[in-house]
Formats: structure tokens, sequence, C-alpha cells
């Protein structure tokens, strides 16, 4: 498995990203077109809304679901790794920071976590300032 950095660290899930979508928009494609050049233009016209929809359906709850999980998880992650390095709970500083402050910090090893987070507290870091502070990247090879 190649090593993850902040440069590849998106994730594509090829059954996903490269044949469903691809094959819906054709065929969206291929409805829209038979909607204008055929006689039977409606029937073509209700096929091209259903796709639109099973499209924009599909990528929602690919989405949603996904995420949430994956966001739970992080935290409960980070809680767990906060805990185990200084013997408290994260639960007391976690409302100061936000949820994208909070997923930047997956990203760093054991012994970058603890100064990042103090660095994020005092100098207000984005979550993107985070990841791009991080010395010696830890992969998080598991994401959706």
């Amino acid at each position: 498995m190649k090593v993850q950095s902040y440069q590849n660290h998106i994730r594509f899930y090829t059954p996903h990203h490269f044949i469903y979508y691809p094959v819906l928009i054709v065929f969206l494609a291929f409805s829209i077109y038979f909607a204008f050049t055929t006689p039977q233009h409606l029937i073509w016209g209700v096929i091209a809304v259903v796709f639109i929809f099973l499209f924009c359906l599909a990528f929602m709850l690919r989405q949603h679901y996904a995420l949430i999980l994956q966001n739970r998880i992080v935290k409960l992650e980070l809680r767990y790794r906060y805990f185990v390095l200084t013997g408290t709970r994260f639960e007391t500083i976690e409302n100061k920071f936000t949820d994208d402050q909070i997923f930047a910090f997956r990203f760093a090893p054991d012994a970058e976590f603890l100064s990042l987070t103090e660095r994020a507290l005092t100098e207000n870091l984005s979550g993107d300032d985070i990841k791009k502070a991080i010395k010696h990247w830890k992969g998080d090879y598991n994401r959706v």
C-alpha cells in the first residue's frame, strides 16, 4: 500500500466513482438525448428524471451514511488517543475545536498529536493548517 501523505490522502472507491456514476451518467445522457429526438419524448423525459433522481439519491446517501459513521469513529479514536497520552479526557477541550480541526488531528502521530492540539488552541489553526503542520504523516487507510 502506498504511504499516505497530505498530497495523496484523498481516496476514491473504484466501483462507485469510476463504474456506477459513469454508467448512470451515460444512461442519463442517452435518456435526455432520446427525450428530444424521438416521438416518445415524454417517456424518455420521465426516464431521464428517474436517472437524475437515482444519481442524486445515491450520491447523498453514500456520503451521508459513510461520513456520519466515519466522523463518530474518528472522534472516538481521538478521545481514546488523548486519554492514553494524557490520562485526561479529550471531552474537556473537544468543544473548543471545530470538526475540521478534530478530523485533521487523526493524521498526526502520537508524538505530534498533543503539541498540535496545543497549537490549534493557541493559534486557532484550521484543519488544513493542522494537516500541513504534521511532520510525520500517520495515514488513515480505512476511510470512506
